[in-house]
């Protein structure tokens, strides 16, 4: 048991009674079946309505009627949309920060430009449990270049620690990539922390922000953060296939050249020049025309994380995680259940990991009952509650399903399998 808290579901109820956030619920799109819960905000994020709206009004009226004069509104979509995101969830000043392309995409060409803004250095150190698209975009420039990529063995369920960082770090090191939030376990990293520790042995830090923007507070200026990439798609709910974006700490800009010499990082963009010449500020981290849509689809997300604010956004990420926890060690122990995720609130992202051995069958039979969440191997349920739309009472109606299921067995009727479709 966590605490003492109650069990009953009247206690959920007078948690949301007092929830601040409770009235953004309803600015969310409903799922058409209303015992639906969702819990895997920290996979897609739900729909906000003034995203639909504003969508439909730049499709239909600056596309539709605007034409391509719409351009004029448009071009600086993506340094005042990354300014906003600047300024409500990471702690960046304005002018360091970048909507543009996908996080993948971000990752290589800050992790080679850093790579190169260390002349003499040729190792690369991340963990061996960093996201799948970190550890390959690494390896590959590792491959391509002959570096070394140095992996530091990580806890699944606790995280990266500061010994093993420490290890790992000498006078060879140029780069250290790691995740702000673990994807599999919601462990969160000190960032100031090992930022420090990376800047002591030389080195440039470069940190994922995509389980922890929009939910967790961040502080990349305070921490002296050099880079940074987030993907836009989880809790500031843009929507699939969004925008990601990108930090670069402003004193940093010159002295880095990215690899992806796109029209839209050029200066003088519409003189056509025949040769590249980057402008001197964020803007040339850009590649090829933004994606305007997607663009504003994050302007709209942000706009709705800024009112609900921040920290009212992590106090209540805590709430719900760790009733979640304190219901999984009441009533899914005895069936097999065991937290896969730090059980201390200041090292939880804002997702949670439980272990069974029958993960996958339990993930579907869980879905079936209509709770949404996901599996991650091995043998692993993740839970994600939307801190600005799911209430004490989802999570609490989501485990009492979930216990059912367990108690009941009926996911042995399943299929063992893994397969992609959920």
């Amino acid at each position: 048991m966590t605490t003492a808290l109650p069990l009953d579901r009247t206690y959920a109820e007078q948690l949301d009674a007092g929830d601040p956030l409770a009235g953004f619920r309803a600015r969310f799109v409903r799922p058409a079946d209303p015992s639906l819960i969702y819990l895997d905000g920290n996979s897609l994020g739900p729909l906000p309505l003034a995203t639909q709206a504003r969508i439909a009004e730049v499709v239909g009226g600056e596309w539709g009627q605007g034409l391509v004069r719409s351009w004029h509104d448009w071009v600086g979509l993506p340094r005042d949309v990354g300014d906003l995101i600047g300024e409500h969830l990471t702690g960046a000043a304005p002018g360091q920060t970048l909507v543009s392309d996908s996080t993948t995409v971000n990752l290589f060409k800050l992790a080679t430009a850093a790579l190169d803004a260390q002349p003499g250095r040729s190792v690369i150190v991340t963990d061996d449990d960093n996201f799948p698209t970190d550890r390959y975009v690494l390896q590959g420039i590792a491959a391509q270049r002959g570096c070394e990529l140095r992996l530091i063995a990580t806890d699944m369920d606790l995280g990266v620690s500061e010994d093993s960082l420490l290890a790992a770090l000498d006078r060879d090191v140029a780069l250290v990539s790691l995740s702000h939030v673990a994807y599999r376990s919601g462990a969160l990293a000190d960032l100031a922390r090992i930022t420090e520790l990376v800047h002591d042995a030389g080195a440039l830090m470069l940190w994922d922000l995509c389980h922890s923007a929009g939910a967790v507070p961040i502080e990349l200026d305070a921490a002296g953060a050099d880079l940074a990439i987030g993907c836009t798609y989880k809790y500031l709910n843009a929507g699939p296939g969004s925008p990601a974006f990108l930090y670069v700490r402003g004193e940093l800009a010159g002295r880095l050249r990215q690899p992806v010499w796109g029209w839209f990082g050029q200066r003088d963009q519409f003189e056509m020049g025949p040769a590249y010449d980057p402008v001197p500020s964020i803007e040339q981290f850009s590649t090829g025309t933004p994606q305007i849509i997607g663009t504003v689809a994050v302007q709209e997300g942000v706009r709705l994380l800024a009112e609900a604010g921040i920290e009212r956004l992590r106090a209540k990420s805590v709430a719900l995680t760790s009733y979640l926890i304190h219901l999984a060690d009441d009533w899914l122990s005895p069936h097999g259940f065991r937290l896969a995720s730090p059980r201390a609130d200041a090292r939880r992202g804002s997702h949670v990991t439980l272990h069974h051995a029958d993960a996958w069958r339990v993930s579907q039979a869980l879905i079936a009952a209509g709770v949404i969440g996901d599996y991650r191997t091995p043998d692993r349920l993740r839970l994600g509650p939307v801190p600005i739309a799911t209430s004490f009472t989802d999570v609490w109606d989501a485990l009492d399903r979930l216990r059912h299921v367990a108690a009941a067995e009926t996911y042995k009727a399943l299929p063992v399998e893994f397969s992609r479709v959920t």
